[in-house]
């Protein structure tokens, strides 16, 4: 990812959030500024864009598999995470294609799009001209995915947006003790 900002715009962070973003802020930063000012919806956007895909797809998937999910869900999360651990281009296709089947609609189709959409072509697989997704896709569609499974209990949606949050936050590093750069993953 290349700044902070270029992220907040490819994520169509609310203006209000992206004035509070600087570029020189390490990612770890820039997330735990907008989670302060009560801006959960647009930390996630922003998390998901400026951690590396397989952690995004990883972190989907880990947010869906202690949840009570319909059989299509589960089975676009089981695609999404054989992605995960073996990101080969058949496993990025198998679950291309199972999204695709499903509109990029349900929650089975948004788990698996996030890992679809990681890389590879979103052509037809005949097709011999590749067409590239977006460099942002996947953080784009699992910010999607993790909003609607925290959705999945409406009362409790704001505390699971944020659980899910913790989840992944970890992933960009710890802060610094003694100033200096954030580790990040």
């Amino acid at each position: 990812m290349s700044n902070i900002k270029q992220a907040a715009a490819q994520m169509a962070l609310a203006n209000e959030a992206g004035a509070m973003l600087r570029d020189n802020m390490a990612p770890r930063e820039a997330v735990q500024t907008l989670l302060d000012a009560g801006r959960e919806q647009d930390a996630l956007k922003l998390l998901a864009r400026l951690l590396p895909k397989r952690y995004v797809v990883a972190w989907v998937c880990q947010c869906a598999r202690d949840q009570n999910l319909p059989v299509e869900a589960k089975a676009g999360a089981a695609l999404a995470e054989k992605w995960v651990r073996d990101p080969s281009e058949d496993n990025r296709r198998a679950a291309f294609e199972f999204a695709n089947a499903g509109g990029f609609e349900s929650l089975g189709a948004v788990i698996a799009a996030s890992a679809g959409m990681a890389s590879g072509s979103l052509a037809p697989a005949k097709q011999e001209t590749p067409v590239p997704p977006p460099e942002h896709m996947t953080a784009m569609v699992a910010a999607g995915a993790v909003t609607m499974l925290a959705a999945l209990d409406e009362a409790q949606f704001a505390a699971r947006r944020t659980a899910f949050i913790q989840r992944a936050f970890e992933l960009l590093g710890t802060p610094p003790a003694h100033g200096g750069a954030a580790r990040t993953a």
